[in-house]
């Protein structure tokens, strides 16, 4: 029997939108954009880092509203569920620097996520991919390995993985993004998109 490898997305799927978290609490809308609404990465961080620079926010300031951030509500015991079935690990665009107390609060699942660049002030200078596409070159990793990989994601950015995996779902995905992938059956409940990875385990 082929064995099994389940990818998530983390931020929209598991845990609230750090960078909306983050708009919120400074009050800074442009901040509020995500892969949901920008599906070039790099355009959408560097903006990220062009508004941080211009309102003095550095990294100190963004780990702090993290700190404050719990999961999704039912997002540990799906994940829990998820993990006494068969291997999971997290497919995330976001950053070690940001993930670490998240991790700690869904109980260290394993996750592949990208860097960022700091000066001693604190100030991010710039962010470094893991590699570029990780989500959709993991997957095809994976399968290279003889796994059947089933992917969940909620962006854009999560496109690429969820059409390289066995089986793609999107999950609290926007109408816009779904009806532009009709290919990938949507969920917006746990109880739901687990009952379709069962189904496929």
């Amino acid at each position: 029997m082929q064995q099994t490898i389940i990818t998530l997305d983390l931020e929209g799927v598991l845990v609230p939108e750090i960078w909306i978290a983050f708009a919120e609490k400074t009050g800074i809308p442009e901040l509020r954009r995500t892969t949901r609404d920008e599906p070039d990465y790099d355009v959408l961080m560097k903006g990220r880092l062009a508004i941080l620079d211009q309102h003095g926010l550095k990294l100190p300031d963004i780990q702090e509203v993290i700190s404050t951030l719990s999961p999704m509500e039912g997002a540990k015991a799906f994940l829990d569920e998820l993990r006494a079935l068969t291997q999971v690990i997290i497919l995330s665009d976001t950053f070690g620097e940001f993930a670490q107390p998240l991790m700690r609060q869904l109980g260290w699942p394993t996750i592949f996520c990208h860097h960022l660049e700091t000066d001693g002030t604190g100030r991010i200078t710039d962010y470094k991919l893991r590699q570029p596409n990780q989500k959709q070159k993991s997957v095809a990793a994976f399968k290279a390995l003889n796994y059947k990989v089933i992917a969940a994601g909620d962006s854009f950015n999560d496109t690429t993985m969820l059409g390289e995996a066995d089986r793609g779902f999107f999950f609290h995905a926007p109408e816009s993004i779904r009806a532009q992938f009709p290919q990938f059956q949507g969920f917006d409940r746990y109880d739901d998109l687990l009952a379709a990875i069962k189904s496929e385990l």
